[in-house]
């Protein structure tokens, strides 16, 4: 059954309350600014990020929870200063809301989700206090993987872009092609090349992502995960054929990390 509208405003309020009382009484949250919490904030929203993939709703809801506290407590942390409070970012949120979905609150037409994302870029241009340029406001502390989508979705709103996902499919193609081309030697020469080289293969993975829909940063965790776990798994199956792992050549490990691949993405393995 979902909450209703009082309940809701009654237990932000509780959490508000809460958020203040830490403020005043916990000697961490005293010495706490926006530069030492945002590392949390970072993390939390990680975590959440992963509670959404996994598809865990009690997980999910406890990662929000821990989200929305540093909206309120960063919010607090505006309100000391006398720089906003919780107040005016709900509601610089919800008139930017309104000002980025004319097609919602006013007589604007879209033909779909892209051209929604086309007018919103374009209503962000017109926006006072905002850099110009078509990367601008591009963070340079995003993580590697989010700075080069953030940098192609950019590009991409200004006209930019290939049609479909084959262009950047076969841009993939082509950059293995030169990073293979430039593989091997030990020369200073040849080390910058691979390092050039394999940026361009990464950079077109981001693209083709991109052109998916799929998160690169999630799809990459999971890709972790998953040989994380038939790692693991092999090294299990070495062990009950009294073998130890490390012990093992190099063919006999790909062997068992083999079979470790077949039982960990087996049906039966969830039990």
């Amino acid at each position: 059954m979902s909450a209703s509208r009082p309940e809701i405003q009654q237990a932000l309020l509780r959490l508000d309350e809460l958020t203040r009382r830490l403020r005043r009484e916990c000697p961490w949250d005293r010495e706490q600014d926006e530069r030492t919490i945002v590392p949390h904030t970072l993390e939390e929203a990680y975590e959440l990020a992963d509670a959404a993939h996994r598809r865990d709703d009690a997980k999910l809801r406890d990662e929000l929870g821990d989200v929305l506290f540093q909206v309120h407590f960063l919010s607090l942390l505006l309100e000391e200063r006398g720089a906003g409070d919780l107040a005016a970012v709900a509601e610089h949120c919800r008139q930017k809301l309104i000002r980025r979905h004319p097609h919602v609150f006013s007589d604007v037409e879209v033909e779909d989700a892209a051209h929604v994302l086309r007018n919103w870029d374009e209503i962000k241009k017109t926006e006072a206090g905002r850099e110009q340029g078509v990367f601008a406001e591009v963070p340079e502390n995003l993580p590697s993987l989010l700075h080069a989508r953030k940098v192609q979705r950019r590009a991409a709103s200004s006209g930019f872009d290939f049609p479909g996902v084959e262009g950047p499919l076969q841009s993939v193609r082509d950059e293995l092609e030169e990073l293979e081309a430039v593989a091997d030697g030990d020369r200073e020469e040849a080390r910058d090349a691979r390092f050039h080289e394999l940026g361009d293969v990464l950079f077109a993975a981001v693209n083709v992502a991109r052109k998916l829909k799929v998160d690169p940063e999630l799809a990459l965790r999971a890709a972790s995960e998953r040989f994380r776990g038939r790692v693991e798994t092999a090294v299990e199956l070495a062990a009950r054929d009294g073998r130890a792992w490390e012990d093992l050549p190099p063919d006999e490990q790909l062997a068992y990390y083999a079979r470790g691949r077949l039982t960990a993405e087996s049906p039966s393995s969830d039990g």
